[in-house]
Formats: C-alpha cells, structure tokens, sequence
C-alpha cells in the first residue's frame, strides 16, 4: 500500500516517507476554490499555489506584479478546499529577496492569513539565510532552483537553465545549501535531466521537477496548462491531459445560440 493512501493528511514528512519508499510526489497547482476541490479530491499530494496566478489568473507576462495580498487571497481560496493535501505557497517578487526579517514577516502573513501548510521560495545560497529563518519561526520551506521565472529579466529567456558547467556546479551546490538550511523539498525547474538525476541523488530531500526529468522524486504542472486551457502554451515537458480551451469554446458557443434562437430557456427551464 502507498504512503499517500494510508494517511488522512500529508505533511511535509509524508514526502519525506515517500522520497524513502520510492513513491513519487504529484504535485499540481490551484488557485481558487472550485478546482482546488477537485484536485484535493482526486488524491494530489500536494497544492502549489503559484505565483504563476499573476500569469493564468491575471493575465501578465510574468510572474513579477503579483502582491502578496493577493497571493494570500490565492491561498486562502485553495485552503478552504483541501482537506487532505499539502498546500504550499510562493513567496512573491519583492517579498522575501535581501531581507530576511521582510522574508519571516511575509511567510507569517500567509501563513496566518491563509492557513496554508507551508511557502515556496526561488533561489539558493543567495536567500539561506531567509530560508533559515522562517524555518526557525516554524514554517516549512520548499526551495526552487533552475528555472526561477522571478529572475526573467536577470536571465532574459525561459530557456533550459544549467546547461553549462559553471550554472550545473552552482545548482548542485545550491541544493545541498536549501537542504542543510532545512528545506523540506526542492522544485527543480526546466534543466537538463541528467543534472536533475544527479541533484535528486544528492540530498535526502524530495526534489519535484517541472522539465526536470523522470528522475525527480515527483512532477508539478500549472494545472491550466495540464487541463488545456492555455491555448497555444506547449513546451517540451508538457503532457495536456484535456483541451478545455475549445470544450469550453464550443459551449460558450451553443449557449449564445440556443439564447439567439430562443431555445434557452424551454419550458423545464422556467418557473
């Protein structure tokens, strides 16, 4: 029997039994209310409430303008429709970079205010000390390297990140930093697979790639892009379970024609 099926809620340290076990982690992300419930029932591990809201709920470029008020908002929305998986929430832009006591002060708001299990935070040696301190408030840390959309304009392309040696050595050094810092798991974000291997066997933490390969201890997807309501968004390491964008589509479509022609509402549809 797996680990997920025998508990009634996950923790930070059912992940940790699990990277143990050789089960993997599946991870998605939510952001309201509505597909959060249907995601926590369907069995996730965990919820990612993502700063990738600022994206798919807010229409920006990037992951850049979203505030932590609204992150919290997110947040709060996802929590009330969990009861079994773990919710983590991005640290946003601005609210944790530099400072570390800025960092614990951002990380209690979400967690007071949300009631979420645990923050998500981008980057590596450079924010250890952020990391370390909102551990020693209590709060569990998931570290992000490779990839970190936060950083676009530093890196000014999404393209696969660690390629050459220099940027490899750094991320393996990196990993072994979040987790003797106390991250509880890492998201490894669009690098080569063969470096994702080797970081995952490095440290005794959950990694949980997105293009990160199948040797990751777990996969997370943005749940848009999983359900194919992002039309046109397709990169390598996307599997689109469904095409909700042209389902939706066309029943927008025969609404408005059945309101056209009358049809809607019929006599059963009416008081």
């Amino acid at each position: 029997m797996s680990v997920n099926t025998q508990i009634k809620r996950i923790t930070t340290n059912t992940l940790q039994e699990m990277k143990m076990k050789g089960e993997k982690i599946s991870m998605l992300t939510s952001y309201d209310y509505s597909i959060a419930k249907i995601v926590d029932e369907a069995g996730i591990d965990v919820i990612l409430v993502g700063d990738s809201a600022s994206n798919v709920m807010a229409g920006h470029e990037t992951t850049l303008p979203i505030t932590l008020d609204q992150m919290i908002y997110h947040a709060a929305s996802v929590v009330r429709a969990a009861s079994r998986c773990l919710v983590v929430v991005d640290l946003p832009f601005g609210s944790y970079q530099g400072n570390s006591k800025e960092a614990l002060n951002s990380a209690i708001r979400i967690m007071k205010e949300s009631g979420a299990h645990a923050v998500k935070l981008e980057g590596g040696e450079e924010i250890r000390e952020s990391v370390a301190r909102i551990i020693t408030a209590g709060i569990p840390v998931m570290g992000h390297l490779g990839l970190t959309p936060q950083s676009i304009y530093k890196f000014g392309t999404y393209t696969v990140r660690a390629r050459e040696e220099a940027e490899a050595l750094k991320l393996k050094s990196d990993i072994l930093a979040l987790q003797d810092a106390g991250c509880f798991a890492v998201v490894l974000e669009k690098i080569p697979a063969s470096l994702a291997k080797e970081a995952t066997e490095s440290v005794k933490i959950p990694t949980i790639g997105i293009g990160g390969g199948n040797a990751c201890d777990g996969q997370v997807l943005v749940v848009h892009d999983m359900l194919g309501l992002n039309n046109g968004f397709k990169p390598r390491f996307l599997r689109q379970y469904l095409n909700l964008y042209d389902e939706i589509n066309g029943a927008v479509k025969s609404y408005i024609n059945d309101v056209k022609s009358g049809d809607f509402p019929n006599e059963k549809e009416q008081y």
